[in-house]
């Protein structure tokens, strides 16, 4: 009686982990965390010392990805340069007769081929299919139980009941994933890839009018979703060459996370760039023509943007803006110093279309780079902004010398927000004077093209 009560609670112990296991795998929609805590969560609820996950490639006649666990940093040291399993020996057994696997002995199995060198001892194996929707997507496998063994029917039955909450946890990740995607993709076709800048050629870089003795100046945008899903957002940026030869640029908010904030930046984005181009003004005046022209025939929610000009001068070149309530421009020296060009930041579009919109203007020397963002690169709810506002611009100027495309690329990866909005970018770089030898712009290894540079690099 004393054993069948033992008995007892070490199933009602097992039952509690197995609920437990269930819903920590499936507290988290990122694909590559949920495969991570199955491997780690089968562990526990076994004893396990090793364990991995392999996924299936499409064909599902081998592995494409291993995820692993157990191992210390001395094993994986020892396994460096040595490629993830494939699915031969034992592994490949499974894969191909994918009924629950227990083996006391590896080496004594008929599929056995053996380790690579390096490799930590194993004897025993637990392996179990995972099934999503249907179909096999991956085997779990778990090796050596720290009491040294083997694996039993207990065993199997609580791992293969986690398998089936597995299935259910990549499913509604791999869904998540898609709807991210899609949402990120509609996203990006609403937002322009910069254009041809120059009015006199029609070299792929962002170039000003042709001046003696400069070379031409650059611009790179990147814009990233927020990590929810189905949550396309609002932020934008564009730039372009206007008639007098000037350049605008212009980043902006459009409030909310949705379809609609969407659609209202599109047409916001859409009615500005014709402003620019029928009624050339200084930028507070087309903010004020374009908060007039929404009020009229949109309904626009609240709207944040910053609108600026780039002219050339003598010497060196101008910058005319004027923002309807967003965040400052970040001015890098060609020296990397960093400065925020602070200047009454005017109301919202969509509050009062007759508020005075104050203009701005700022000297811009030669390989200076001005710097446009959305609040989702540094708002963070357990910081203050203006906190948050400093470690950017220590970030930039840490991150000065790089090429613009790469500059934009390590502000969004190492940004001070807490990540959870959307965020745009828009950099823009004046010429350096000739005979400066600094390396000239130029795409990212992995970007498409002909040879030609892409002014623009969307994640």
């Amino acid at each position: 009686m004393a054993e069948d009560l033992r008995a007892l609670a070490r199933a009602k112990d097992r039952l509690q982990g197995l609920l437990s296991a269930v819903l920590a795998i499936g507290g988290d929609l990122e694909l590559p965390v949920v495969l991570q805590r199955i491997v780690t969560t089968a562990m526990d609820l076994v004893g396990a010392r090793y364990g991995a996950l392999g996924v299936l490639d499409s064909s599902g006649d081998h592995l494409e990805q291993f995820v692993t666990a157990g191992l210390t940093e001395q094993e994986r040291a020892a396994l460096g340069g040595i490629d993830f399993p494939r699915g031969r020996g034992v592994l490949g057994h499974l894969i191909h007769h994918p009924e629950p696997l227990r083996v006391d002995d590896i080496a004594s199995h008929p599929a056995s081929v053996g380790f690579p060198p390096g490799h930590p001892p194993m004897r025993t194996l637990l392996g179990v299919a995972v099934t999503v929707r249907g179909a096999i997507y991956g085997d779990l496998y778990l090796a050596e139980r720290r009491d040294g063994r083997p694996f039993d029917e207990d065993d199997e039955a609580i791992v293969r009941a986690l398998a089936g909450a597995a299935g259910l946890a990549i499913d509604n990740a791999r869904l998540f994933g898609f709807m991210r995607d899609s949402a990120e993709q509609f996203q990006r076709l609403l937002l322009p890839a910069l254009p041809d800048l120059t009015p006199l050629s029609a070299a792929a870089l962002y170039r000003a009018a042709a001046l003696p003795g400069l070379a031409p100046f650059s611009a790179a945008a990147l814009y990233r979703a927020a990590a929810l899903p189905a949550a396309v957002g609002g932020d934008w940026y564009d730039a372009l060459t206007l008639p007098d030869h000037t350049c605008a640029a212009v980043i902006g908010d459009v409030a909310g996370h949705d379809l609609h904030a969407a659609a209202a930046m599109a047409q916001a984005r859409n009615m500005l760039r014709a402003l620019l181009y029928q009624h050339p003004a200084p930028p507070g005046s087309v903010l004020t023509r374009l908060d007039h022209t929404l009020h009229a025939l949109t309904d626009l929610p609240l709207t944040t943007a910053c609108l600026a000009r780039i002219e050339p001068a003598d010497p060196g070149w101008t910058l005319r803006w004027s923002s309807a309530g967003h965040l400052p421009p970040l001015l890098l020296a060609p020296d990397g110093r960093p400065r925020y060009l602070h200047g009454e930041p005017g109301l919202p579009l969509g509050v009062d279309p007759d508020a005075h919109r104050p203009d701005h203007i700022a000297p811009l020397p030669d390989g200076a780079t001005v710097l446009l963002f959305s609040d989702g690169l540094v708002e963070h709810p357990g910081h203050p902004i203006d906190e948050r506002l400093d470690a950017l611009a220590h970030l930039a100027s840490a991150h000065a010398h790089l090429l613009l495309d790469d500059l934009v690329h390590a502000l969004a990866d190492h940004h001070p927000s807490d990540g959870h909005d959307d965020m745009a970018l828009l950099a823009i770089r004046t010429p350096t004077a000739a005979g400066d030898h600094r390396p000239s712009e130029r795409t990212r290894p992995d970007t498409p093209g002909k040879g030609l540079p892409q002014p623009v690099r969307q994640l």
